[in-house]
């Protein structure tokens, strides 16, 4: 097998950040430059071509990930939302997870990027580009004081919601099978988060949101509409996933869907088991281009943060699939929309480059 490391790959998503977390905190990022047992570090960044992407800060539930993963491997499933976590409770956590984001760069094992031309830079100068995101809008005060030091300290895309409610909306609980229109939308509060983000050039995430958020996101924001790890309703009819309708407003937007790697949101039975093959994400991402167009289609991994398809583990492993790419009849040019270039393309529009 080919081990074709280019074009190079900026994604969509991590939860590197939160594993980091779990392990030590920033006294654990010796393991990200050395090697870690996990999904992303510069050992197998080099070997898979990994050029970097949206590193998540994700404030977490008290609930069992493994009872959570373990009840969704036998569906229907309909997981509760976990309860919203106050701004005390959740700041904390932003900053912890912050600080290690910033200690792999003091560390020269990333570039935090603020523009589109940094990403540019950073690839060119064979450095990881990391985007500073938050998954989850519970550290971020009423009053948005907090968003404004947190766009000054690089942040340059939020999603309002993980899939538990925030002051700003609701979230998409993990039900299967289901449809995503299954709550309330945005707050007021969370309109004007929305208006605020757009006014600064924060790219808002609407994978986590339910579709009454999407399309109060719609109504209000100027700027494409991006989910960056979700995939196809009409394959896999699971919550998380976006119907035809909403590709349509992503595409009339000029927006972006990445494909996620979670194999509960690729398999058609919404089973979260790693026995998933290449070829069902190659059906996701026809699907994707069918209704979006080739330039508005890019990766959304999850790593760090999701059970995968059992032949694409770490990014190490992504040669398989751009190899997969290939083989089903992508040319170049596509794969290096879908690796890289399309990502690009809607930050530059988003953040008024």
């Amino acid at each position: 097998m080919s081990n074709k490391t280019t074009p190079t790959v900026f994604d969509g998503h991590n939860d590197v950040l939160s594993k980091l977390h779990r392990a030590g905190g920033v006294s654990a990022n010796k393991s990200f430059v050395n090697g870690r047992d996990g999904a992303i570090d510069l050992v197998s960044a080099k070997a898979g071509g990994f050029a970097g992407g949206f590193f998540a800060v994700y404030i977490p539930s008290p609930v069992d990930l493994e009872d959570k993963f373990d009840q969704m491997t036998q569906p229907p499933y309909d997981l509760p939302l976990p309860d919203l976590i106050d701004w005390e409770d959740a700041f904390p956590v932003v900053m912890a997870q912050a600080a290690i984001l910033f200690d792999l760069e003091k560390r020269g094992a990333l570039v935090v990027c603020r523009t589109a031309a940094d990403i540019r830079a950073a690839m060119a100068a064979d450095k990881m580009a990391a985007v500073f995101h938050i998954e989850g809008a519970e550290a971020i005060d009423a009053d948005l004081h907090t968003l404004e030091v947190l766009y000054q300290a690089g942040l340059r895309s939020l999603g309002p919601v993980w899939s538990r409610s925030t002051i700003f909306g609701h979230g998409v609980p993990f039900r299967y099978p289901s449809n995503p229109d299954i709550g309330e939308g945005l707050t007021d509060h969370g309109v004007r988060l929305i208006k605020r983000c757009d006014s600064l050039g924060i790219m808002v995430d609407l994978s986590h949101l339910n579709e009454a958020g999407f399309w109060d996101v719609a109504r209000y924001s100027s700027k494409p509409l991006v989910a960056t790890h979700s995939n196809a309703h009409a394959i896999c009819p699971h919550s998380r996933n976006l119907t035809d309708k909403q590709l349509a407003a992503i595409r009339e937007s000029n927006g972006m869907v990445g494909l996620n790697f979670a194999a509960a949101f690729l398999r058609e039975d919404g089973r979260m088991l790693p026995d998933v093959p290449l070829e069902q994400m190659l059906r996701h991402l026809d699907y994707l281009i069918e209704h979006l167009g080739e330039d508005r289609v890019g990766l959304g991994s999850d790593y760090d943060g999701a059970v995968v398809p059992e032949e694409l583990t770490s990014c190490a492993e992504l040669p398989k699939l751009r190899q997969a790419m290939a083989q089903h009849g992508y040319d170049d040019a596509l794969i290096a929309m879908l690796c890289h270039e399309n990502w690009l393309r809607v930050l530059e529009i988003t953040w008024g480059e």
